[in-house]
């Protein structure tokens, strides 16, 4: 239930707190005095979309704050989301600035718009003037159906099955339809396992495998080359090794007489042990050659298969590994898709779980097609429509995600004449009354417990009027109703009547304000909605009989 409205710089509202309570509430007005606007900036609340001219001229942002004591599922859905309040009550707040740009948050926590929305159809049901247009499209009026039947578990199991199935579907026919280019593909990579297989490139084998190459290839270059170069540091008569000795002795006794040349004495001390390391390196690095000319063969031999077979499927050597991974992978998971009978067993189970859950859908649909066109058949009497018949009739389709049937609503106006699809419905009166009946009924089968009637009494009046009045009454004992309205006889039946109206503010602009009427202000304005501008003592007489009343 509503307990709160707060609104702050939204349009024409500067400043206005509304306190709601239980029952049937009215709100009343001269056209543009705001009424609507105070529904707007509630949607506004519960997740609408935001446009910047909602923001009153001059001020920097709008806000609106809106406090609903919670039921069953809008409370399982805050601790779904870790959005728990004090208490059962949920505090919506929703900011727009002066560029468009709005925040949502709920119990303090900021929320995605989609999450607002989401706990706003648990909240609130809003039946606009309009709402007979809507009606009037085929799948509203399955939607609504649904709605009444309280059948949206089941419609949204169809939906799921109906989404497997297609996917099934979908996937045993681009298998049917590419058989024959799998095939060919299929063969394609079966011929480069067959060949590679046998080969067996490692990865990173190609850059090992030339390293190699190269060095048993100029093995006897490196013998000779390294022998060269021992002899050149250490083992030839004028050696390195030996010139550095000798320059190093003689330093040795200079630096008796001049201390300046013991740095140069000590390099060549650091240099003679680089050489001593670098031909104790060469000599190790002798010991331990092995250029072994049978393993020069072998590495030849490898080296010229591995390019042979980068030849044959046109690729870089050390891309051969690869190549046999891939191409082993994607031959296992083509002969996996194109296994066509497990993919028709898959599809015919995913089309006879949807069959089954559509069969179901539709029993039940049947069933609460017969309780709605009762419920709204009676409330059409009420309506001053005495004989109306109202019927929904289902018929079969092809299947898709809403099920197997369309549904489709027809009304009598009168006795005697047989039903007519809705939208055939002559009279804008009478569609408007029907829409209204509809709109009752579907909203008792409702679970959320605030609904708001924004002039869909639009088009009737009279008795007509009255007898609204009285089913919005009769809807209000049980939730939570609110009606903006312009007829005297519906705001008559009112437990709580608000006043709205438009004035000018502290800086001449026009503002919106809001009052409880108690009953003797009550009279005054059912007077006012009865007599216009001239209110003389007969329509007050009238407002007070149609209060009494």
């Amino acid at each position: 239930m509503l307990l709160s409205l707060a609104v702050r710089d939204f349009v024409i509202v500067d400043d206005l707190t509304l306190d709601l309570s239980p029952g049937f509430t009215v709100l009343t007005g001269e056209t543009g005095a705001g009424k609507s606007i105070l529904i707007d900036a509630l949607q506004l609340a519960l997740g609408d979309r935001a446009e910047s001219d909602v923001v009153r001229d001059s001020a920097a942002r709008a806000e609106v704050c809106a406090e609903f004591r919670v039921g069953a599922d809008a409370a399982a859905w805050l601790r779904d989301n870790d959005m728990q309040g004090d208490g059962d009550t949920a505090l919506l707040r929703r900011t727009v600035d002066a560029g468009g740009r709005s925040r949502a948050f709920v119990n303090g926590t900021a929320v995605t718009l989609a999450q607002l929305r989401a706990l706003g159809d648990l909240l609130l049901d809003v039946h606009g003037q309009h709402a007979h247009q809507s009606l009037l499209r085929p799948a509203a009026q399955l939607a609504l159906l649904d709605a009444h039947g309280g059948l949206g578990a089941a419609a949204r199991a169809v939906a799921a099955a109906h989404a497997g199935w297609r996917q099934a579907f979908r996937a045993l026919d681009e298998a049917q339809r590419m058989a024959g280019a799998a095939q060919v593909e299929q063969d394609r990579l079966r011929w480069i396992v067959e060949e590679l297989t046998p080969l067996a490139p490692r990865p990173g084998e190609w850059a090992e495998i030339e390293a190699e190459h190269r060095r048993l290839a100029h093995g006897a270059g490196l013998l000779e080359g390294s022998q060269a170069a021992i002899d050149l540091l250490a083992e030839a008569e004028d050696s390195a090794l030996a010139r550095l000795d000798a320059a190093a002795e003689r330093l040795a006794r200079l630096t008796d007489y001049d201390a300046r040349l013991q740095p140069a004495a000590e390099a060549l001390d650091g240099a003679r042990a680089q050489l001593d390391d670098a031909a104790r390196t060469l000599n190790r690095y002798l010991d331990g050659a092995d250029f072994d000319q049978s393993r020069l063969a072998e590495v030849e031999a490898r080296v010229a298969a591995l390019h042979e077979a980068a030849r044959k499927f046109r690729c870089a050597p050390e891309e051969l590994a690869p190549l046999l991974q891939s191409s082993g992978e994607k031959l296992a998971a083509l002969a996996a898709a194109n296994d066509l009978e497990a993919l028709r067993t898959c599809e015919a189970q995913a089309r006879s779980a949807y069959d089954r859950a559509a069969t179901a859908l539709g029993k039940a649909r049947a069933k609460a097609a017969r309780t709605m066109a009762h419920e709204v058949t009676r409330a059409m009497q009420d309506l001053s429509m005495p004989g109306g018949r109202f019927e929904v009739e289902l018929t079969p389709c092809d299947p898709s995600a809403t099920g197997s049937e369309r549904a489709e609503f027809k009304v009598a106006g009168h006795a005697g004449v047989a039903t007519k699809p809705l939208a055939k419905v002559a009279s804008g009166g009478e569609l408007a009354r029907i829409s209204l009946a509809i709109a009752v009924i579907a909203a008792t089968a409702t679970p959320v417990a605030t609904l708001i009637f924004d002039e869909v009494d639009a088009g009737i009046g009279g008795a007509v009027a009255e007898n609204v009045g009285r089913l919005l009454r009769q809807l209000g004992s049980d939730r939570q109703v609110l009606c903006v309205t312009h007829l005297p006889q519906v705001a008559a039946c009112g437990d709580q009547h608000l006043q709205v109206s438009k004035m000018p503010g502290d800086d001449g602009r026009p503002v919106c304000r809001i009052a409880q009427l108690d009953r003797k202000t009550r009279v005054d304005e059912l007077a006012r909605m009865l007599g216009g501008v001239q209110i003389t003592d007969t329509t007050r007489k009238h407002a007070r009989e149609m209060l009494a009343s």
